[in-house]
């Protein structure tokens, strides 16, 4: 994912997202920037330059540490035997390994003492795996737990462009991960706020080693470039038909305005993470619900 010159990596994993697949929908339909438009094929109904462009994700790298004591989920869910009673737990008496939610620490904080609010969000979880979505098998065979930090105010921007007329066919996308220096130099200190947490008194008991980075990265350079080998998206994709004034004077780059509508077309507005001109700095599902309650409010307006 963190190859940004293959973008059919990442669309054939996150087509079906609305940052996503707002975009691509206006492209088909031949609203948006012509030049690609017409490299794909696609009559141009309306030039709207900005669809596709301004993507913003955070990026997250998943630290996984050796444990000491076989007290996770990757001992609790290693056999069947295991998994028996994790179940029976829940079922009986409704608690257990199935009754928490993945993350079982959220951690809001800065990459540096100096920033006026945080800019890094941290997810630890009782199990350890080489990337999301390989359920149970996925597991690592040792004792493990997981450190994901995650950049919270990106300044790299990407972009989602159609590649046929064929809607099937999921488009490019480019999210230019760490290419803002400000980006790079916050998950570089979001890696070394997690080493300092794994060797707090409280926490370092528990830790027998770094695996995924390893402490032989010691340096800025090194910790970079393994953050650009491991990373990955935490699937908040925003900002691709951003919210502004698009009139004379306005941004050329934006594909609604204030009411959601979009520039140039009658009756069509878009409703979604697309529209946050920048991402905001937490979880989008609830801002996502907010913006749907304010669209339906001012639809009913209409």
């Amino acid at each position: 994912m963190s190859d940004c010159a293959s973008p059919e990596t990442v669309a054939l994993r996150a087509g079906t997202h609305r940052s996503i697949g707002s975009p691509h929908i206006l492209q088909l339909s031949g609203i948006g920037p012509g030049a690609a438009l017409q490299g794909a094929g696609i009559e141009v109904a309306h030039e709207l330059p900005g669809v596709g462009e301004n993507l913003q994700d955070h990026f997250q790298v998943r630290m996984y540490y050796r444990c000491t004591r076989p007290i996770t989920l990757n001992d609790q869910l290693r056999s069947w035997s295991g998994k028996a009673r994790v179940a029976a737990e829940f079922l009986f008496r409704r608690s257990g390994a199935m009754s928490i939610g993945a993350g079982q620490v959220g951690i809001f904080t800065r990459s540096r003492p100096d920033l006026e609010a945080p800019d890094l969000q941290f997810h630890i979880f009782p199990l350890s795996t080489d990337r999301p979505g390989l359920g149970i098998e996925g597991l690592h065979k040792f004792s493990g737990f997981t450190a994901s930090v995650s950049h919270l105010r990106p300044g790299s921007r990407g972009r989602i462009v159609v590649k046929s007329p064929d809607p099937g066919q999921a488009p490019a996308i480019w999210p230019n991960f760490l290419d803002a220096a400000e980006d790079q130099e916050a998950i570089v200190g979001g890696v070394r706020v997690a080493r300092r947490l794994s060797g707090t008194r409280a926490l370092a008991p528990y830790v027998a080693e770094e695996v995924s980075i390893g402490a032989a990265a010691s340096s800025d350079a090194e910790i970079l470039a393994a953050a650009r080998e491991l990373g990955t998206t935490i699937f908040h994709p925003s900002g691709t038909c951003k919210m502004g004034p698009g009139e004379i004077g306005g941004d050329p780059m934006a594909v609604v305005d204030e009411r959601l509508r979009v520039h140039g077309v009658g009756g069509l507005r878009v409703i979604d993470a697309s529209i946050m001109p920048r991402l905001v700095s937490g979880n989008t599902n609830a801002p996502v619900v907010m913006i749907a309650e304010k669209a339906a409010a001012m639809i009913r307006e209409w």
